[in-house]
């Protein structure tokens, strides 16, 4: 029982392992700001996990440079503005509302538009050219149909 009590305290703390001792800030207040920068910003080798969970190489040197950032004295917003200039805007978690961004946000909720406006006008003349092409019929039919019908 104890084994499997270790095993699973070692497991469910191995994301507390990706911050090492020697890369944490003297300062707790900036250590808490490197912390919070680093919730946001993606590990380019993992997939959707940031930088402070991960213990691939390139977040550990994000996360040096996020803390140099701001020993150096830049802000929250300049610190991330370093990075995104760096590596792009791929390595934020929650992309910036941008113009390019803004198509990509937009794009599927206006193909789901134009889909249901297709189906509709598509439906509609549907069912109008079923009410256009009934057959008429002539006098000899209409007499035939109204004799079967009185049977």
């Amino acid at each position: 029982m104890r084994r499997l009590l270790l095993i699973l305290a070692v497991v469910l703390a191995t994301p507390l392992w990706a911050v090492e001792p020697d890369e944490m800030l003297q300062d707790p207040v900036l250590e808490q700001r490197a912390r919070e920068i680093s919730k946001g910003l993606r590990c380019l080798v993992c997939r959707n996990e940031n930088i402070d969970n991960s213990n691939a190489g390139i977040a550990r040197d994000l996360r040096l440079l996020v803390r140099e950032r701001l020993v150096a004295g830049d802000s929250d917003t300049a610190a991330v503005d370093f990075i995104v200039d760096r590596y792009g805007e791929y390595v934020l978690l929650k992309p910036r509302m941008t113009r390019a961004n803004a198509i990509l946000y937009l794009i599927g909720p206006l193909m789901l538009l134009l889909g249901a406006l297709v189906a509709v006008l598509y439906l509609r003349r549907r069912s109008r050219k079923g009410q256009d092409d009934s057959p008429v019929l002539s006098k000899d039919e209409s007499e035939r149909l109204s004799k079967l019908l009185q049977d």
